[in-house]
């Protein structure tokens, strides 16, 4: 995502507020040290701005990821994420986005996604819209691959009209620097490749293909925005007519500006009902590739599928400095799935087995 504010997403999972509106407020001690914790992370690792990947792409909905999962089932499905960061601390990061996709013809997808972020006095929203196209490469052995892209618009800006311009001693403070709330707008690609076979899958992703333009930004800004990711899992199940199903899947991400990557290792255990309902419960363990085996964050996550109704709740406890002054991550989800049309071509059809 575009803008121009330090972002810390690959060591802590999301943004912090600009350096010049910590002076706005009469801080605590405890907050005064937190802060200089994160500006001290943040100390020449500047990242261009991206949505924070927790675990919503493991809430049944890997089109949160890759563009070229868009239209692989057999409905229209849509589903909505909000994201409450480092709960405990004030104006902490929130986040809220709504990715749809659904089936055109037998063999493509489409899909959107939009968004809404909020950090501190920081505003950022957006938009995807993605196509992706699935072939059979064998249709015995059913194995598949799908391409996908997607266009991405971006914009931010400061809400100055939300600081608190009041010294300790009640007279106004003035940054002769803030003359207005900097919004810009950006645009950019996503592509992505997915290889199936049978219960075996595995995504690759380029973020920000595009570099960025930094001519009209003001101090140093990286021009690489590009991040990389790697998803791949396998479900297997007990028996053949089992109706339980074991998912463990590897999340990897690659940040080209200072190549720095992390890790999610995850399990997932689902199971269904004879009407293709199921509940399924899990946990995700993250850290950092240089850091290995040191957790950056773990979480349980749990949800079920009802109706056509879907629902998903994960939290994520930090391991890093942030960990002390706050009470973990909460992320929840729902979604529901509309216009049941099966597909005549095995490459979309619907994942759920009966």
């Amino acid at each position: 995502m575009q803008g121009s504010l330090l972002d810390i997403s690959h060591y802590t999972d999301n943004k912090i507020k600009p350096p010049m509106m910590l002076s706005k407020k009469n801080i605590t001690m405890k907050k005064l040290i937190l802060s200089l914790v994160l500006m001290a992370v943040t100390t020449g690792y500047s990242q261009e701005l991206n949505l924070p990947v927790f675990t919503q792409y493991l809430a049944d909905n890997p089109f949160v990821l890759s563009p070229a999962y868009a239209g692989i089932g057999d409905n229209l499905r849509i589903r909505a994420n909000g994201l409450t960061q480092w709960v405990g601390i004030k104006d902490a990061p929130e986040n809220q986005s709504v990715y749809a996709d659904f089936r055109i013809l037998d063999r493509s997808g489409v899909g959107i996604s939009v968004y809404n972020d909020k950090n501190g006095y920081t505003r950022q929203t957006g938009a995807k819209v993605s196509f992706a196209h699935h072939l059979i490469l064998d249709y015995y052995s059913k194995q598949y691959l799908s391409f996908g892209i997607s266009y991405n618009f971006n914009s931010f800006r400061i809400d100055i009209n939300d600081f608190n311009n009041n010294g300790p001693d009640g007279n106004p403070v003035f940054d002769p620097s803030i003359t207005d709330n900097r919004y810009t707008s950006n645009n950019n690609f996503d592509v992505s490749a997915l290889y199936r076979n049978r219960n075996f899958y595995v995504s690759f992703n380029a973020n920000n293909v595009l570099k960025k333009n930094v001519d009209k930004y003001r101090g140093v800004e990286p021009s690489l925005l590009s991040n990389y990711q790697v998803y791949t899992g396998y479900t297997f199940r007990d028996g053949e007519n089992s109706r339980i199903e074991y998912e463990p899947s590897l999340y990897y991400q690659y940040f080209a500006s200072d190549k720095r990557s992390t890790t999610d290792f995850n399990f997932k255990y689902r199971r269904y009902n004879r009407y293709e309902d199921y509940y399924w419960v899990g946990v995700s363990y993250r850290f950092l590739n240089d850091q290995f085996p040191k957790p950056l964050s773990v979480g349980p996550m749990a949800g079920f599928m009802k109706s056509k109704f879907y629902f998903g709740y994960s939290y994520q406890i930090m391991f890093n400095d942030l960990g002390n002054y706050n009470t973990g991550t909460h992320v929840v989800t729902i979604g529901f799935d509309f216009l049941q049309s099966i597909s005549n071509c095995p490459c979309t059809q619907s994942p759920v087995h009966d």
